[in-house]
C-alpha cells in the first residue's frame, strides 16, 4: 500500500485558518494541482442560492486533516452517510467489488478521510451515493429516512424529485438523435417545431437551448404552478412568446422551460414523449429505475422532497432576469408533494430517481458510451458535450457558467477536469462524471438545501471519489 505523502498546501490557505492544509495518499503533483486550484474558487466564492463556486468548498471548509490511505472510498462515503447506532439509522451498501488500480490499491481499503456526517448531523435526513469507476460499481449506498419524522427508512430502490439534475437525461436523449441523424444541434428548432418560429425565434438553434442561450429562461403567459402539467399549454406558450434577449449572446438558465423546448422537439422527431422515449431506449435497456412522469405504481416508493430553509430576498437583487425567471410560475419546493407534479412530464425538473440510476444512466458519459454493457452512444458522439457553446455571466444564475451540450463544463468557478461534466438540482443532487478519470459520482437525498443546482454535501463526495480514483 502506498505510503500517505505530505503535501504542503499554498501558504495561502493559512488565510483560512486552517492548522494544516491536508494529508493526501495520492502523487503529490496531482494532489498540490488540485488544492491550487481549489484555492481561488474558495476565496471568491459567494455562498448564496445561486452559487455554483460551492459545489467545490464542503470538502476542504471543515477543519480536519486529509488522510487517504491507498485508493479506498467505501468507507469515506459510508462515513458520509452513516448514522449512530443509538439514532435508528442504518447504512446500507450492496456491489461492492475490490476493484484494484494501477497501483494494486482497492477501493475497499481503509481510509481515514472523514468528512461530516450528514445524516448524523441532521445534514441530510435521507440519501444515496453511487460511484462508478472504470466500468464498475465501486459504491452503492443508501441510509436514512424517507420522511421528516423518521418513521420510514429509505431502501434500496426509494426514489426521490432530483429537481434539475433530470435535465442531464435530456441532454442524452438529444444526443443519441444526433448520433441517429435525426437531429441537428445547429439547426433552427423551427425545422422540427414550425410554430416555434414565431415572434422572432426563427433562428434559434437547438445548441442554444442547450446552453440556456435561447432566451427563454420563463414563461411570458400568465400561469399556475399546476399549469406545468399541461404541457400543449406550456409548448403553445413558448411558441408564441417574444425572446427576453437576443438569443446567443449570454446564457440565462431555463430552470424549468429547457425542459419542455427540448422535450417538443424530441416529441416532434420521434413522436412520442420524452418521458416515453427515456424510458424504452435508455431507462428500460440500462434497468435504470429513472422516471420523467411517475407512474403510479411507483407512488409507493416515493420519499418526497423536505423544502429548504426560506431563501433571503437580497440574492435576487441585482438579478432582474432570476426574478422574471423564477416568479413565471412561482415555482417551491412544495410541489413534489402533488400526484399532479410527479405524474407529469416536467423534463427539466421532475424525474424520480436515486443515485443509483441516476448513475447508471450518466456512466455512459463517463465510459465512452456505454454503461454496464449496455452501449446507447459511440465515444465520438460524446465529444461534442465538451464544445463549448457558452462561457460567461449567466443572467439568472448571476455568475458565470460553462455550458457545453447541455452539461456544465469545467472553469474557473468550477474546477473540474478538461473531459469533465455536471449539472445538479434544486436542494443538492448532483452527478458529475470524468471520461479521463472513468469516473462517475451521484447524489441523491430528500432534504433540501437552498442551492438551485447543488451545494456542498454531493461536493464532499465528489472531491473525496476524484482524490480515490486518482490514487
Amino acid at each position: 500500500m502506498r505510503e500517505p505523502v505530505k503535501i504542503e498546501g499554498p501558504s495561502s490557505a493559512k488565510d483560512f485558518g486552517w492548522k494544516e492544509f491536508g494529508v493526501i495518499g495520492i502523487p503529490k503533483r496531482i494532489a498540490s494541482s488540485l488544492l491550487r486550484g481549489l484555492i481561488p474558487v474558495i476565496r471568491n466564492a459567494a455562498l448564496d442560492a445561486f452559487s455554483l463556486r460551492c459545489l467545490f468548498l464542503g470538502v476542504i471548509r471543515h477543519r480536519y486533516s486529509l488522510v487517504v490511505h491507498g485508493c479506498c472510498i467505501i468507507k469515506l462515503t459510508r462515513s458520509v452517510l452513516d448514522c449512530s447506532p443509538n439514532r435508528g439509522s442504518e447504512v446500507h451498501s450492496w456491489a461492492l467489488p475490490s476493484t484494484s488500480t494501477d497501483e494494486g490499491d482497492s477501493w475497499g481499503q481503509q481510509t481515514d478521510l472523514r468528512p461530516k456526517n450528514f445524516l448524523a448531523s441532521g445534514a441530510d435526513v435521507g440519501a444515496s451515493v453511487t460511484v462508478h469507476h472504470r466500468g464498475e460499481v465501486v459504491v452503492d449506498i443508501w441510509g436514512g429516512y424517507t420522511d421528516v419524522e423518521k418513521t420510514t427508512p429509505w431502501e434500496s430502490d426509494t426514489l426521490v424529485n432530483v429537481w434539475s439534475t433530470t435535465k442531464t437525461m435530456t441532454f442524452l436523449i438529444s444526443l443519441m438523435l444526433l448520433e441517429r441523424g435525426e437531429l441537428d444541434f445547429d439547426a433552427p428548432v423551427a425545422k422540427y417545431w414550425p410554430e416555434f418560429a414565431a415572434a422572432g425565434k426563427k433562428e434559434i438553434t437547438f445548441r442554444q437551448v442547450l446552453s440556456h442561450t435561447a432566451g427563454l429562461s420563463g414563461f411570458s403567459a400568465p400561469m399556475e404552478v399546476k399549469d406545468l402539467a399541461d404541457w400543449e399549454f406550456c409548448v403553445q406558450a413558448l411558441a408564441a412568446q417574444e425572446p427576453w434577449w437576443e438569443p446567443g449572446t449570454q446564457s440565462g438558465y431555463h430552470a424549468v422551460t429547457q425542459g419542455y423546448l427540448i422535450g417538443e422537439v424530441v416529441r416532434r422527431i420521434t413522436g412520442t414523449t420524452i418521458g416515453e422515449f427515456f424510458q424504452e431506449e435508455v431507462a428500460k435497456p440500462l434497468g435504470a429505475n429513472f422516471f420523467i412522469g411517475l407512474p403510479e405504481a411507483e407512488e409507493s416508493k416515493v420519499s418526497v422532497v423536505l423544502p429548504p430553509p426560506p431563501v433571503d430576498p437580497s440574492v435576487f437583487q441585482d438579478l432582474p432576469m432570476a426574478i422574471r425567471t423564477f416568479t413565471s410560475p412561482l415555482l417551491d419546493a412544495t410541489a413534489p408533494q402533488h400526484r399532479w407534479w410527479r405524474a407529469a412530464e416536467i423534463p427539466a425538473a421532475n424525474g424520480h430517481g436515486n443515485a443509483r440510476s441516476v448513475a447508471l444512466v450518466q456512466a455512459v458519459v463517463a465510459q465512452g458510451g456505454e454503461s454496464q454493457g449496455v452501449r446507447l452512444l459511440k465515444e465520438k458522439t460524446l465529444n461534442r458535450i465538451f464544445v463549448t457553446e457558452s462561457n460567461g455571466p449567466d443572467l439568472v444564475l448571476g455568475i458565470p457558467v460553462h455550458f457545453g451540450a447541455g452539461y456544465g463544463l469545467a472553469s474557473e468557478s468550477m474546477p473540474l477536469g478538461p473531459r469533465a461534466c455536471y449539472w445538479g438540482g434544486y436542494g443538492g443532487s448532483v452527478i458529475i462524471m470524468d471520461q479521463d478519470a472513468q469516473l462517475t459520482v451521484s447524489y441523491m437525498m430528500n432534504k433540501m438545501d437552498s442551492g438551485l443546482v447543488g451545494d456542498t454535501r454531493g461536493a464532499e463526495l465528489a472531491f473525496a471519489s476524484a482524490i480515490a480514483a486518482a490514487s
